[in-house]
């Protein structure tokens, strides 16, 4: 399997503050990858850098052979949209959006057709078509956890980016999203980078790379 994303000499600086030093890492296609670290460790920082949400300091993220930080913003963001989904910790639903319409919302930014059917049936797999018209105040933390899986998967990416996707959820629940997460990895065969300072949450993937001080360790 050739990679799907790609990093070289990945560096990144905040401040006085070297964060990243140096990093070189590949990503098949179809496979899942924990980056394990504890906090502070850059763990989050690389993945801002693999998303194509900041650019390095130094070296080169590819995706599919394409170099991020050729592209123009609007070009980024295409590809982006079209081709990465990322669930965050901290869920960043939007408050004023009922679930439905926060997982229609990057299809509509797409103009993908068929929106709301596609969002109906993500919010069906993931156990919330009773809970479609609720706004994310009136959602559990698992809840809200479930509607951002079903946003970050409308688009029908290729790569799926995890920031800790159980961190703010209690032991029960957080066991729950996981297998949910997973099960929806395998069966739509993505490439998934998973953050994580939990080894039980890595042990789930196929591989794991641990970051120490912006090292691999």
């Amino acid at each position: 399997m050739h990679s799907l994303l790609s990093a070289s000499a990945l560096s990144k600086t905040y401040g006085t503050t070297r964060v990243l030093h140096g990093l070189d890492a590949g990503f098949r296609a179809g496979e899942s990858v924990a980056v394990l670290g504890q906090s502070g460790s850059g763990k989050t920082t690389l993945l801002s850098l693999l998303a194509g949400l900041e650019a390095p300091d130094e070296g080169a993220v590819r995706f599919d052979g394409t170099d991020l930080a050729g592209l123009h913003p609007d070009a980024l963001a295409r590809l982006r949209g079209r081709n990465m989904g990322i669930i965050f910790q901290e869920y960043h639903l939007v408050p004023s959006l009922t679930a439905r319409e926060n997982v229609t919302l990057p299809l509509e930014i797409l103009r993908e057709r068929e929106a709301g059917p596609r969002a109906d049936a993500l919010l069906a797999r993931v156990g919330l078509s009773a809970r479609a018209g609720h706004y994310p105040h009136q959602l559990s933390g698992g809840e809200q956890q479930r509607v951002a899986i079903a946003r970050a998967l409308a688009p029908g990416p290729r790569l799926l980016f995890a920031d800790e996707p159980t961190g703010n959820l209690d032991e029960a629940t957080a066991e729950e999203v996981e297998a949910l997460i997973f099960s929806l990895i395998a069966e739509r065969g993505l490439t998934a980078i998973v953050v994580t300072h939990n080894r039980e949450l890595a042990a789930r993937c196929s591989r794991t790379l641990t970051l120490h001080l912006g090292r691999f360790a």
